[in-house]
């Protein structure tokens, strides 16, 4: 290599090199040392070559390139206006370093195209960020452009994506590495609940808490492309992309959304952690960070809205802790159910005739503030917005509707226009401090312009109105990306309720998402998208795993459910604060029928496991689960703080097990070796384990006396 650069964060460093050409990723893991001698490590990196091979082994550069005779996927894939495909040569690259920032530019003179790419580390999260873009002097298609190439590792079995659907988001894909090319190619024009933009990268063994991975998430709320492929010679790449089709008009300038890139020396929790704290502290500007609890109406009266009802059910709200009351949809145009109105932002005078005003004065008077359900994107053909303005869909008049709806093609400035008046007048007029933004149906074709335009209208709405927050709902979990969460405060993780369903949605997502930002809500006795029934313990403790709320009828609730309702949200209350600032650990289940995390506070003095018990053992008794993340020469005080919980007459454990009656005191080494051992218990059912550490000797014989 005649030239080498290196950039670090506080976990990884990366080593690009470059023999005057587009630079190559020569290394992306673990911390090397800062006097280690990067030309003699590129050497040592430096491949052999045999028989049935080209005479040198082509770079994998950070944007491959066809006609240069790479024998992989290419991340570039470009023509002119006319149609004619366009082979780039990028040479004088040039390279600057500034601080944690590392800034590369090559330029085609012969087809007028300048790449620029960026690197840069965040030492405080660990995380380095990298984007692209591309330039040319005449207009051109572009067709497919990557943010810069990585290669991944070798020592490694397989990838790790996400699939998933409505109800049943982030459904984990264990891919074995093998010859040829892995693509997702997402062409719903949203992130979506089949296509989360993330990949893990485990090596060989890597658990949760133990191993090495590396991970990527790609931030934009389109639609995107992956491609992990192993190449001939057994080198790895890893491209992110907008999907294929995105532009769909020649222009001049092009950018990749931004890519977050962690490592991780401890297993998948590294990476995890570190993409938490980078969310929460860099990705999202809070109007507040004190996350209130929650009430959203939805399954308790979908589209019938009556005020004297509501003010009931925020009555109940309130008393069970709610501080935040969430009107849903319904309240527009003639909205009695999901067939007409989307667009018709006008209050509906037949439900509330005297306005807005009398329902958010009771919930002001309970002590909540107020939120209100919007679907900017969407637009119904029996709407008065359609009969006036049909030309303003996006495709088609003849489409496949999708929940009886259309798309409004919000990059026409005349749509933008529309949207944002209609919605500053609500917000203006009303005490609002809280938007629910659906998004209930795919696009009808992918439009990266589509996806700029509602960052420009959530972006002018904050400007007006900065004190409200946002929070992304898609059908539940379909949009919850870096890129929207850029323009946003929270996410609504799914559509079901289903705690158990939850578990495991919540379990995943943790991968990438900090509880924070995590809309998680106590459902329905009776589960209105499983129909199954399900204890008030489960349903609350999973709740109060994430950002808390209700969304059940609380008038159904019976007394021993509102108590227990009741205390789970007041011991939620109480400990939201470093659980809005701590890390969430998932831990290596000694059972595939436990799903078990554990969040640390950050400064480490305390936490709280969270284990749920999803079907029967095939042994007898529980495996004691280890936890993680703990100092292992301190000691903590732990405590089970729901065993009351139970509403069993005959709970089945029969025996002396200490947590059940007791405060135990426990060094982190017997914690994170031994574990803990927990009583007997149901399937569906959940043990919350909240732990202090003990400071000095004489606090923890205190605690032992």
């Amino acid at each position: 290599m005649t030239s080498v650069w290196r950039l670090d964060s506080a976990t990884q460093t990366l080593v690009l090199g470059s023999n005057d050409d587009l630079p190559s990723v020569i290394y992306w893991g673990a911390p090397l040392p800062q006097d280690e001698d990067l030309n003699t490590f590129c050497a040592s990196a430096q491949l052999d070559v045999t028989g049935g091979m080209l005479d040198e082994v082509p770079p994998i550069t950070i944007c491959p390139v066809a006609g240069d005779s790479f024998p992989g996927q290419a991340g570039i894939s470009i023509r002119t206006a006319r149609g004619k495909r366009i082979l780039p040569v990028f040479s004088e690259v040039k390279v600057s370093s500034s601080g944690a920032i590392l800034q590369i530019s090559a330029r085609d003179a012969g087809h007028g195209l300048t790449y620029s790419a960026q690197f840069a580390a965040d030492d405080a999260t660990g995380i380095i960020t990298a984007s692209a873009s591309l330039n040319s002097d005449e207009p051109i298609v572009v067709e497919h452009f990557c943010a810069p190439v990585l290669p991944a590792q070798q020592q490694s079995e397989e990838m790790i994506d996400f699939a998933g659907k409505w109800i049943g988001e982030m459904q984990s894909v264990r891919t074995p590495w093998q010859a040829g090319a892995r693509m997702r190619d997402n062409l719903t024009g949203r992130s979506g609940h089949e296509h989360f933009p993330g990949l893990y990268l485990p090596a060989t063994g890597t658990k949760n808490t133990s191993g090495e991975a590396h991970a990527l998430h790609y931030g934009w709320a389109g639609g995107h492309r992956l491609v992990a492929e192993e190449l001939p010679d057994g080198r790895r790449q890893v491209q992110f992309s907008h999907a294929s089709g995105s532009y769909t008009e020649a222009g001049t300038t092009f950018a990749s959304a931004p890519l977050y890139l962690a490592y991780s020396d401890h297993g998948l929790n590294g990476c995890a952690v570190a993409f938490q704290r980078h969310v929460r502290d860099r990705i999202i500007t809070w109007p507040r960070r004190k996350r209130p609890v929650h009430y959203n109406c939805w399954e308790a009266i979908y589209f019938d809205h009556n005020l004297e009802t509501l003010s009931e059910i925020a009555d109940r709200a309130a008393a069970l802790g709610a501080e935040r009351f969430v009107l849903d949809d319904g309240w527009f145009g003639k909205r009695d159910d999901d067939t007409s109105s989307l667009g018709d932002w006008v209050l509906d005078r037949r439900k509330w005739p005297d306005g807005l005003t009398p329902l958010i004065d009771h919930v002001h008077s309970l002590g909540m503030s107020f939120g209100l359900w919007f679907e900017p994107e969407m637009i119904n053909p029996n709407s008065d917005l359609y009969r006036a303005h049909p030309d303003w869909i996006l495709g088609r008049a003849d489409q496949t509707l999708g929940r009886q709806q259309m798309v409004l093609d919000i990059a026409r400035e005349e749509v933008q226009e529309y949207l944002y008046e209609r919605i500053s007048q609500v917000l203006s007029e009303n005490a609002i401090e809280y938007i629910k933004w659906d998004h209930n149906r795919v696009l009808p074709a992918n439009d990266v312009a589509q996806t700029r335009g509602i960052y420009a209208l959530m972006d002018r709405l904050r400007a007006s109105f900065p004190s409200v927050e946002i929070e992304s709902c898609s059908s539940g979990g379909g949009r919850m990306d870096y890129g929207i969460l850029e323009h946003t405060q929270r996410v609504w993780l799914s559509d079901s309720n289903d705690a158990l369903e939850r578990l495991r949605i919540q379990h995943e997502a943790a991968l990438f998402l900090p509880a924070a930002v995590t809309g998680s809500h106590v459902g329905p006795r009776h589960c209105h998208t499983s129909g199954r029934n399900l204890d008030i313990s489960l349903r609350a403790w999973t709740a109060a795993q994430r950002h808390m709320g209700f969304e059940m009828d609380p008038r159904e609730l019976t007394e021993d459910e509102a108590r227990v309702l009741t205390n789970v949200t007041s011991w939620w209350k109480a400990n939201r604060d470093w659980m809005f600032e701590g890390d969430i650990h998932r831990l290596d289940a000694p059972d595939p029928e436990i799903t078990a995390e554990i969040q640390i506070a950050q400064d480490g003095s305390e936490f709280a496991c969270f284990v749920a018990k999803t079907a029967n053992f095939k042994q007898v008794l529980p495996r004691p689960v280890r936890l993680t993340g703990l100092q292992r020469d301190a000691f903590y005080e732990i405590e089970l703080i729901n065993y009351a919980d139970s509403t069993s007459a005959s709970p089945p454990s029969r025996g002396a097990n200490a947590l059940k009656s007791r405060k135990l005191t426990l060094s982190g080494a017997a914690l994170m070796t031994s574990g803990i051992n927990l009583p007997c218990s149901f399937p569906d059912t959940i043990s919350v384990v909240q732990g202090r550490r003990l400071d000095d000797t004489k606090s923890k014989i205190r605690s032992q006396e």
